[in-house]
């Protein structure tokens, strides 16, 4: 009998639209021969699942269910794409722990901490992971436009420090910029952080793991046309993405082995993907963790995968079958 699967998508961030692309993406990967999915939406307090009449159906939150022509379907995993709250911050993660509902990503500690970027960086720094120094603010506190200067410098990101797909960001490049850079960083958030910017070259990992292997996918590099990997570089095509990256094959490893540890530290699960920056000195810095990666047709997760020689499709059902297997 096939089981139900629901691609979980929405989400309460600017990054909605964002995460639906994901949804569609995961939509066309997944077995349908093996699988009956759904796309399930979540935004605000409206659950919705789109059913195969057309019609959108209520999701009962108490089991995270539907009813159609009368009948209860529950489901038996859930995918989650959701990038920004509460999809990546663990919240929707102690849901479905609390009803029973295996699902994809990282647990609640894991994302809630990567998710946070200033304090995940802090984290990884005990564990010898370089990351760019950063100063975190808070909306509402004194900030220290001479703090920055001096312990920052300038150029800098000015970012919020809980947020993804490059809302938000600002490259700062001189101390009369940063005031403007923080008010836009906060109308994403609460916190803001302050990061050093390092010179050099980009690059992204993604990695699963199973109870079998350990799959670390091709390096990709990434080339910004723009000043920065801003949204449109991201998906309005803005950008030129190199797969396998055009890097020594020694670094090549190092990022590799490198992605790996991170994932074993933060007892990551599912796909993750982990950018980089390669200093011109050659030393590999952690930007972030990326623990719900996007899936559109322009994300580095499908295009990884296919220069591994691998099917997504594959992919996901390995994903899926690990943790239905695990129950």
């Amino acid at each position: 009998m096939k089981k139900n699967i629901a691609i979980v998508a929405g989400g309460d961030s600017s990054e909605v639209g964002v995460s639906l692309k994901s949804a569609e993406g995961l939509y066309f990967y997944m077995d349908k021969n093996r699988y009956n999915v759904w796309i399930v939406t979540l935004v605000g307090k409206n659950w919705q699942v789109q059913c195969l009449d057309g019609e959108k159906r209520e999701i009962d939150k108490n089991d995270f269910s539907f009813t159609q022509q009368e009948k209860k379907i529950k489901f038996d995993f859930a995918y989650i794409t959701i990038h920004g709250t509460p999809g990546e911050n663990g919240l929707l993660q102690g849901y479905f722990n609390l009803i029973g509902l295996p699902f994809s990503c990282c647990d609640v500690l894991p994302a809630a901490l990567t998710f946070n970027k200033f304090y995940c960086n802090r984290f990884l720094k005990n564990f010898d992971i370089l990351v760019a120094e950063s100063l975190l603010f808070r909306k509402g506190a004194l900030i220290s436009i001479e703090e920055i200067t001096q312990k920052i410098g300038y150029p800098c990101f000015v970012k919020p420090n809980a947020s993804g797909s490059s809302f938000g960001i600002t490259k700062v490049k001189s101390e009369n910029q940063i005031q403007l850079a923080l008010d836009i960083a906060f109308t994403e958030g609460d916190e803001v952080m302050v990061e050093k910017f390092i010179e050099g070259t980009e690059v992204t990992c993604g990695i699963y793991k199973t109870k079998q292997k350990t799959v670390v996918l091709p390096i990709t590099e990434v080339v910004p046309k723009n000043d920065f990997f801003d949204y449109n570089a991201k998906y309005n095509g803005q950008v030129q993405e190199i797969t396998p990256a055009r890097i020594q094959q020694q670094t090549a490893e190092q990022i590799q082995q490198l992605t790996t540890k991170i994932y074993d530290i933060l007892n990551c699960k599912g796909i993750v993907r982990m950018d980089y920056i390669i200093s011109n000195e050659g030393a590999i810095y952690l930007l972030e963790v990326n623990t719900t990666p996007g899936m559109t047709e322009t994300s580095f997760i499908p295009q990884q995968v296919k220069a591994a020689g691998l099917s997504m499709t594959d992919v996901l059902t390995e994903i899926i079958e690990n943790e239905l297997n695990n129950q």
